[in-house]
């Protein structure tokens, strides 16, 4: 699959676009006019710059308001496209995108508009360029991708065709099956971009709130599909309008951007295979033979299952004494010193805690890494740096465990280890050697972590975990605190053992060291004793307000000793129909606290109606 990208969705000046697009390993770029205007840059010097960095120049866009006009604003209309295609010649460019019009039409006639783009395709001709006739969502009168094609079937015009844009035809919930009936010959450029699902005008959505494809909630495997049934073989390109990734580094969003389409393309391939001969094509069905039924050719990643669990969570600090003592309050018992490094082991059952001291000079406490049990660790390590994620190396002396590292979006360290049956871990044995190691009383295992994704890589975030993880993103929420409404979203396997949390930090703290607040949370099977037994050992819990306890029995009815008992430990509460959720948090430390919990039943959530009391507790403790 040829790969393009318009320069739009970067920051940054043209030159500094193009070498990101080409870092990121684009085989293309779309040359949005502004940027062209706008730059020292002449189209030669341009042109000679793109092949220098070995990029193509796929498409020139946009030109606006053309069609359905009065013969005078026409002849203006051509007048401007010739001086258009003259650019274009010169930049050595040979497609030019042309949106429906929104703003200057004033005859709603398809023959009028038809003999206008038969105008322009024959002046197009004569300059040896193709027109790209693309139906926006907010077009005056043409509005859908059937009607745009319909005219240039009218037209029949070798250097008229059309352009794909799953935004304007996923926004609007046009059905995308007869993309396949389309002559691929007339398809000239597919663009593609993601969105969150909301309720508001489509042209302020599209101006705002297109992301890449994995971070939003369009069905773009199935738009690609009936695309790549349909025959086409030309460019994939994003273009996306977003206001956060034209504030970002360009360099990294370019990366994030080209992750987005290994993603889709890989998801495209599997959607062609789950729905074959379920097409206009009626051919069998199987995978393997996607590159001999379709002409475009689809590239697959190592195929990885969802993680099993939790291997354990780590926790970077220069001064540890409150750690140690908060975790020894919970229940957890200190495994030991690492042999060779400045690394401390905490666990309790299952649930494992590292406090690393190294390189962490002054730094307060903050979750600094994750690891989780897979299949295979090699494979799913080939798997995330084929989608761009960075490597992390950590150094390793003889009979120690060789961790498969990758760098997360907000910098946490992914850690990928071989899961054993019975929830053990083998480089446990690094730790504490000499000494005996007590049974805890408890039985736990990491819960959820919720981390905390600066402004600008929140995006990016949910992609990294979607596509690298094979986590599932749940529909996001927005939970209130006392500095705003925080943006959360849920990142989960299907059978729910591993739980991330992503909640969006505040703007003023997304830059430099982490000072938001992140937790990570151990569920028990005795949430009432562990918190007696914590509670004896001298644990400081978050101090829960008598006005929460008293909205609580009015919504549930509670027993009144089970009530007071909750009062008593400071201890949270939910139900649902699947079952009950019990659990309570620590103080913070530095920027982590601890949460732990209790589920009975099938209850699958997070106690999100507690979330804005715990946020509310939280903030007047910190700013006392």
């Amino acid at each position: 699959m040829r790969t393009g990208i318009a320069t739009v969705c970067l920051s940054g000046t043209l030159k500094e676009k193009m070498h990101a697009c080409a870092i990121a390993g684009f085989d293309g770029i779309e040359i949005f006019e502004q940027d062209l205007v706008t730059s020292p840059l002449s189209p030669e010097d341009v042109r000679k710059m793109a092949a220098d960095l070995g990029l193509g120049l796929d498409l020139y866009q946009p030109f606006r308001d053309f069609d359905g006009v009065t013969p005078d604003l026409l002849k203006a209309n051509l007048r401007r496209a010739e001086a258009k295609f003259k650019l274009m010649s010169r930049l050595g460019m040979d497609t030019i995108l042309v949106c429906s019009n929104v703003a200057t039409a004033t005859i709603d006639d398809d023959g009028v508009r038809a003999e206008q783009l038969a105008q322009l395709a024959g002046l197009a001709g004569d300059h040896g360029i193709k027109v790209a006739y693309e139906a926006l969502a907010w077009g005056k009168y043409v509005n859908d991708y059937e009607h745009a094609y319909r005219l240039v079937e009218m037209v029949d015009h070798p250097n008229l065709g059309t352009c794909l844009d799953s935004f304007h035809i996923l926004s609007r919930d046009w059905d995308t099956a007869p993309i396949e009936k389309i002559n691929p010959e007339k398809i000239f450029f597919v663009q593609v971009a993601d969105a969150p699902k909301l309720s508001m005008d489509v042209l302020s959505w599209s101006r705002h709130y297109r992301v890449f494809p994995g971070e939003g909630q369009f069905e773009l495997a199935k738009f690609m599909g009936h695309v790549v049934r349909a025959g086409y073989t030309g460019p994939v390109s994003l273009e996306v309008f977003n206001d956060v990734f034209r504030q970002s580094d360009t360099e990294r969003t370019a990366v994030d951007a080209m992750r987005s389409l290994i993603w889709l393309e890989e998801q495209s391939a599997k959607w062609l295979a789950d729905n074959a001969g379920n097409g206009a094509d009626g051919a069998p069905s199987g995978g393997a033979t996607l590159r001999r039924r379709y002409p475009m050719e689809l590239a697959t990643l190592p195929k990885v299952n969802q993680p099993a669990g939790f291997n354990f969570a780590e926790v970077k600090a220069d001064n540890t004494a409150q750690l140690e003592r908060l975790l020894g309050q919970l229940g957890f018992g200190f495994e030991g010193r690492h042999r060779t490094k400045d690394v401390q082991l905490w666990s309790m059952g299952q649930a494992r805690v590292i406090i690393n001291e190294q390189a962490a000079s002054q730094a307060e406490p903050s979750i600094a890494a994750l690891g989780f049990d897979v299949d295979s660790p090699v494979i799913a390590s080939a798997r995330a740096q084929q989608l761009k994620a960075p490597v992390v190396a950590r150094r390793v002396q003889a009979d120690e465990e060789v961790f498969q590292g990758i760098s997360a979006p907000d910098t946490t360290e992914i850690f990928l280890c071989q899961g054993s049956p019975d929830g053990t871990a083998a480089w446990t044995h690094e730790f504490g050697e000499g000494l005996e190691h007590a049974r805890s009383a408890q039985n736990a295992v990491i819960d959820h972590v919720n981390l905390a994704q600066p402004w600008q890589h929140f995006d990016e975030a949910v992609l990294f975990y979607t596509s690298a993880l094979a986590l599932e993103p749940q529909p996001f929420a927005e939970v209130p605190s006392p500095s705003g409404l925080v943006r959360s979203q849920v990142m989960e396997t299907a059978d729910g053992a591993v739980r991330l949390v992503l909640n969006l930090a505040p703007v003023q703290q997304a830059h430099g060291p982490k000072t938001y607040q992140e937790h990570i949370a151990f569920a028990v099977d005795d949430l009432v004793a562990a918190a007696r037994a914590a509670r004896a050992r001298g644990l400081d819990f978050l101090q829960i307000p008598a006005n929460y306890y008293e909205d609580l029995d009015a919504r549930f009815d509670l027993d009144p000793g089970f009530l007071a008992t909750l009062r008593e430990l400071n201890l949270l509460y939910d139900r649902d129909a699947d079952g009950e959720f019990l659990h309570f948090y620590t103080a913070t430390v530095g920027s982590v606290f601890f949460e732990m919990v209790e589920r009975r039943g099938n209850y699958s959530g997070y106690g999100a109606p507690n979330a804005p009391v715990r946020h509310a507790v939280q903030y007047d403790s910190l700013h006392r």
